[in-house]
């Protein structure tokens, strides 16, 4: 059983949001930070069995800001 799968976050160039997962192949993407958590815990589900589902999602936000000199 994994007790841990973290999530990247980051805001889409086109608007809403994505979320990768770090060292997983699970990928989604939603307009709203409550839709991706709803999308996050799915793609989740569907990726292990109900026996190894990961005890905890971490989700890390990513902000990139450019800073003029």
């Amino acid at each position: 059983m994994m007790n841990e799968l973290i999530f990247l976050i980051e805001e889409s160039p086109e608007g809403g949001y994505t979320a990768r997962a770090l060292g997983e192949d699970i990928f989604t993407e939603a307009d709203t930070m409550e839709e991706l958590k709803k999308m996050i815990r799915d793609a989740v589900s569907c990726h292990y069995e109900k026996s190894i589902l990961p005890k905890i999602i971490r989700l890390h936000f990513v902000k990139e800001e450019l800073l003029p000199l």
